[in-house]
């Protein structure tokens, strides 16, 4: 059956879709090992969903004989959805019996080696049943192995929080790749020998031999952080994919099970596998099993966080098909999303990934064709303007266009290469009434309002967060200038090395805080400046400004009151950090557009807090900033959050649209060196949280070091960028193929976080060079003279600095909405200007709001009060008398239990 069997063609009538030859051609593919290159668009979901029937009607598969696996919860959904639809329509057309209710097994990836362990772990020696952590616990279990390590490490640089983020990174790529510590010092040990035995050794030659040092004293907090999840029996995502391979490696008896299990599996999403999910499935499922595997080597871009495109490209030695048999890729590569003119761009893209060359296997990837129809339909607007804030005006206006003709929000995205850019998008798209909402974790922290309430809450246990500091002092709040701030780092600095003090200062110092300091003064000093201390303990008063002075004391008694709530569990402390610094009230005084899109940024961003919980339940702050940091980091490794229903337009990085599809699509920020980004991924040879390639499951795929000679070194790094390019530009397909209907791609020449100007991205060009009618250039910035500068950086007369002046419209606003509230304060304690029912509903909310703070202080209260009831039995009077703190206990939260006989603290009857 190497063509389309004209017994595929019921497939049509009966499932309701005109699926194209090449559509049935896969979906009628005999039993057996099947790639399948699925392009952007091409309608795989329904494709597999008819190769699920045609099995069942034509193969004889009973459906429960069927298991599909994907990436996401959704996408199982999805397709679990639409298998089940089908079925329903044979079961009921066909009277094939059960059809409809022996449904296939369609879980994501992760659930089905969770399952394989919880049946089969006792097959290798490991508890069956664990507790999983999610990424936050795994922080915090990593922070912990980093605070107990007794080192010494003086081959890291260590801070803990650095430290904790590179132990999980080493930690889940060896359990990605079945690497065991004695495997990769091994090979470190002969990489430092080598590199020790050269006659002479260069500066980039020594870096190598250093991480290699590094990554040995790495694999002592890796074991340290194994240690604890096995003391707590918990276990990550890692542990499971690479316990449920182990088991199939060891346990051929597993293999069996699951092949008589399962007659027909379908891989979705195969070139975002990792390796030890391919172990995994080929140690149960190669040998001429029916697999068939659907990817786009075109869309693999999470090769950071370990997937291996290299299982694309290699299914056919991966899973063979037997007795000489050779498996030749069936393409799908009909687009029935774009048309066919934003095809046309994202072909021009992906032309470069079609070149031969390179270590991994050509695979025939046709270019995307349109649907029937739709050749020319679409549209692809480039532009490249001046500086990138026109550039965000420019793309909030063509959204408020589309808007205002009919599009609804919800179809339309802004996808950026980086978060830092979401600040002047958002801020221009709320400017323009365009409801927008951002997606992720790792893209609200770049919004101003939530960075004020993290700088905040970093400040209560850091003190020498001065990053932090300066934000707040020299934010619309506080606004201290540059002289005061100039005096403020002076007194930091000497109080950071108090041999520095003057004779003065130390005379002027009385109390405790004087005596301590005196009986530490022969001590090595903590060279560690910190702008907090400075501002806590500004020394001689007459150096800053009078108003300074007044805001340092305001500043320090907020921080001190803000401290007494560390207990507090993360959201209510996020909520009254909120309160505190006024950011309510100065949000409520914002236009109502401005108002409730930061609103719903702080929302988001309370949501995320009341997610995180502790290890055993405490909360911990520290750990949750370096979650924080950590998502802000690793550019989007930690980016948790999914895109809601709301009709809103979507802000969003490129890698999070995967999958995803809009109306409108904007792809700002196409400038060189931002994307393509210039940040490469770190090899083995400048980290030491990389595994070594040669360590890997695909290192046949991968650059190899040959030697330590400037060719050498030249060569691997030439091989290592070439793949970072080859990622970038599958990141630009992927993003250009999320439009159906306008793609809307943009650059600048000047930003204002540089002071030269921006070369375009290639991407824009090969765009602009594809001509009408394909490309309509909205507007076009030729390269600026050699000798210009930026003009973000021109002063005009009225022009201040820092910092910068309060916008005088949100001043009247604020002033006016203090005027107001002072006038209603004054009616309700009795003036006049409130009519009798204004009047009686302001002191019914006098009155509720006095009971809610009542029970504000009392759920605060370190001691509750417990009232006596009225009437005690003989067992209760025996309780109080025995411990009358234990009793109120009881009384304060009934439990079925004997009152414990030692004293609780905190109540009292």
């Amino acid at each position: 059956m190497t063509g389309t069997d004209e017994r595929g063609h019921y497939l049509r009538e009966l499932l309701g879709v005109d699926y194209t030859n090449e559509q049935l051609r896969v979906a009628t593919h005999p039993l057996g090992p099947q790639l399948v290159v699925a392009g952007a668009g091409s309608g795989k979901t329904a494709v597999m969903a008819a190769r699920v029937v045609h099995a069942v009607a034509h193969f004889g598969v009973a459906p429960d004989r069927v298991l599909g696996l994907t990436f996401t919860t959704k996408a199982a959904g999805e397709l679990a959805e639409r298998v089940r639809r089908s079925l329903s329509r044979l079961a009921r057309r066909h009277n094939h019996d059960g059809a409809a209710d022996e449904l296939p097994t369609v879980s994501t990836y992760h659930a089905y080696a969770a399952a394989l362990v919880r049946d089969h772990a006792l097959r290798i020696g490991r508890e069956p049943v664990t507790t999983l952590l999610t990424e936050a616990m795994q922080w915090q279990l990593a922070l912990r192995a980093a605070r107990s390590a007794a080192g010494p490490f003086e081959h890291l640089d260590w801070t803990t929080a650095h430290v904790a983020r590179l132990l999980l990174q080493l930690s889940a790529e060896m359990a990605e790749h079945l690497v065991e510590p004695d495997a990769v010092r091994d090979f470190d040990r002969k990489v430092v020998e080598a590199i020790d035995g050269l006659p002479t050794v260069v500066k980039d030659v020594a870096l190598i031999a250093e991480r290699a040092r590094g990554r040995d004293q790495l694999l002592t907090l890796v074991a340290a952080y194994a240690g604890l999840k096995s003391g707590l029996d918990l276990i990550d995502y890692g542990d499971q994919v690479a316990l449920a391979a182990r088991i199939a490696e060891r346990s051929r008896v597993v293999g069996a099970i699951e092949r008589s299990r399962f007659a027909l599996v379908v891989l979705d999403e195969y070139q975002d596998t990792g390796v030890a999910q391919r172990l995994l499935l080929s140690r149960l499922y190669a040998g001429g099993h029916a697999v068939t595997a659907v990817g786009d080597p075109h869309q693999a871009i999470y090769g950071w966080r370990g997937a291996s495109v290299g299982n694309l490209l290699r299914f056919g030695e991966h899973f063979p098909v037997g007795a000489g048999g050779e498996l030749t890729a069936m393409p799908l590569m009909t687009s029935f999303r774009c048309g066919g003119r934003i095809l046309a761009a994202a072909n021009a893209i992906a032309a470069p990934l079609r070149r031969p060359g390179g270590r991994r296997p050509a695979l025939d990837v046709p270019p995307l064709a349109a649907a029937p129809g739709r050749e020319e339909a679409g549209d692809v607007l480039v532009a490249r303007v001046e500086t990138d804030q026109q550039e965000a005006a420019l793309v909030a206006d063509r959204l408020a266009c589309f808007l205002a003709d009919g599009t609804p929000a919800r179809e339309m995205a802004v996808l950026a290469r980086r978060r830092a850019d979401f600040a002047r998008l958002h801020r221009a798209l709320v400017a323009r009434d365009v409801p927008v909402e951002v997606v992720g974790l790792g893209g609200l922290l770049e919004m101003p309002e939530v960075a004020d309430v993290v700088a905040t809450l970093s400040l209560l246990v850091d003190a020498t967060d001065n990053p932090a500091a300066v934000r707040l002092l020299t934010g619309p709040r506080w606004r201290i200038g540059v002289r005061d701030l100039a005096a403020l780092g002076r007194r930091a600095a000497r109080l950071a090395t108090w041999s520095g003090r003057d004779a003065d200062e130390a005379r002027a110092e009385r109390g405790l805080d004087g005596n301590l300091r005196a009986a530490t003064a022969a001590v090595d000093p903590v060279e560690v400046v910190s702008i907090v201390d400075a501002v806590e303990s500004p020394g001689d008063l007459d150096r800053y400004s009078a108003e300074a002075v007044a805001r340092f004391a305001a500043f320090t008694d907020e921080l001190r009151r803000l401290r007494g709530l560390l207990s507090q569990p993360l959201v209510e402390l996020v909520a009254e950090v909120v309160r505190t610094i006024g950011l309510d009230v100065e949000i409520e005084a914002e236009v109502e557009r401005v108002a409730v899109a930061r609103m719903a940024n702080l929302a988001a961003f309370a949501d995320h807090a009341a997610r995180y919980s502790g290890l055993e339940g405490e909360t911990d702050l520290r750990a949750f900033l370096g979650y924080l940091a950590a998502a802000a980091d690793a550019d989007n490794g930690l980016d948790a959050g999914s895109v809601s229903d709301a009709d809103t337009v979507k802000l969003m990085t490129v890698h999070k649209a995967k999958g995803l599809e809009w109306d409108v699509v904007a792809v700002p920020g196409l400038v060189a060196d931002v994307f393509p980004s210039k940040q490469r991924r770190t090899p083995w040879t400048r980290g030491a949280h990389v595994l070594p390639f040669d360590c890997r499951g695909d290192a046949v795929d991968l650059p190899v070091l040959r030697g330590y000679a400037k060719a050498d070194l030249d060569a691997f790094d030439d091989e290592c960028r070439r793949d970072d390019a080859d990622e970038e530009r599958r990141l630009a397909y992927v993003a250009f193929t999320r439009a159906r209907r306008v793609l809307l791609a943009t650059g600048y020449c000047w930003a204002a976080t540089r002071a030269s100007r921006c070369e375009p991205s290639p991407y824009l060009a090969e765009l602009r060079a594809l001509g009408e009618p394909a490309v309509a250039v909205a507007g076009w910035c030729d390269d600026p003279a050699p000798d210009a500068t930026n003009p973000l950086d021109r002063r005009e007369a009225g022009d201040v600095a820092w910092p910068v002046p309060a916008d005088p419209e949100q001043t009247r606003r604020r002033r006016h909405a203090v005027a107001l509230v002072a006038a209603a304060a004054g009616s309700v304690v009795g003036e006049e200007g409130l009519d009798p029912d204004d009047a009686a509903r302001a002191q019914v909310w006098a009155e509720e709001s006095a009971l809610l703070l009542d029970e504000a202080r009392r759920l605060r209260a370190t001691v509750r009060e417990v009232e006596l009831p009225r009437r005690l039995t003989a067992s209760q009077v025996v309780a109080l008398a025995e411990d009358p703190d234990a009793f109120a206990q009881s009384l304060a939260r009934p439990m079925p239990r004997r009152p414990q006989p030692q004293a609780r603290r905190g109540s009292r009857v």
